[in-house]
């Protein structure tokens, strides 16, 4: 029995995102997949949560990119890291990035990741909530972290994966989420579209 016989039948698959984390997490189902990052206007609307701000930028991803792949699978996600009502996105510069993680210490933030998948004129879409709790840092780890860079294009500022584990306490929650996709719920929104990814 090949390993790859339950996949037969899989629908071409794009993944909306340039997001090298979201790559890794679906090469690690051993999906194969092109990349095609959708080009979408990411401002929040007045007064918008972050859960919602995630889950409508997924949704108009997926929608972007299925209108040009109407034959294929099309996975789109957005990440929103929130300290309550606040949105901390991407920082500009190590001195955000550090304001960032000084914020985030030794609390508990949110990290939203809206999920779309688009095929054949359908659209799935949920929000998966994540909590981490940073440890209270020193100055010096958190203008060290800061300088590595690391952080830049990551939303809040930090990489779960990466050296920004040594930042975090615990997380409640699923931790592919924190990276950028939910695994168990991108599979699960997968079937209700009737593909099995794994």
């Amino acid at each position: 029995m090949e390993a790859a016989a339950p996949l037969a039948g899989l629908p071409r698959l794009v993944l909306a995102s340039a997001s090298p984390r979201r790559t890794e997490l679906l090469r690690a189902l051993g999906l194969t997949f092109e990349v095609e990052p959708a080009d979408v206007d990411e401002a929040p609307l007045a007064g918008e949560a972050p859960g919602a701000l995630a889950e409508r930028l997924a949704r108009a991803k997926a929608q972007a990119v299925a209108a040009r792949h109407p034959d294929a699978l099309v996975i789109a996600a957005d990440t929103v890291v929130a300290l309550g009502d606040r949105a901390l996105n991407k920082p500009r510069d190590a001195a955000e990035n550090a304001r960032f993680i000084e914020l985030l210490q030794g609390r508990e933030h949110a990290v939203f990741t809206g999920h779309a998948l688009a095929l054949g004129g359908r659209l799935e879409s949920v929000l998966v909530r994540s909590g981490v709790t940073f440890r209270p840092l020193e100055p010096d780890e958190i203008a060290r972290y800061a300088a590595t860079g690391e952080g830049l294009d990551k939303a809040g500022g930090y990489a779960v994966q990466g050296r920004g584990a040594a930042l975090v306490a615990r997380i409640d929650g699923c931790y592919s989420n924190v990276v950028g996709l939910s695994l168990p719920n991108l599979v699960l929104a997968a079937r209700r579209l009737g593909v099995t990814l794994v």
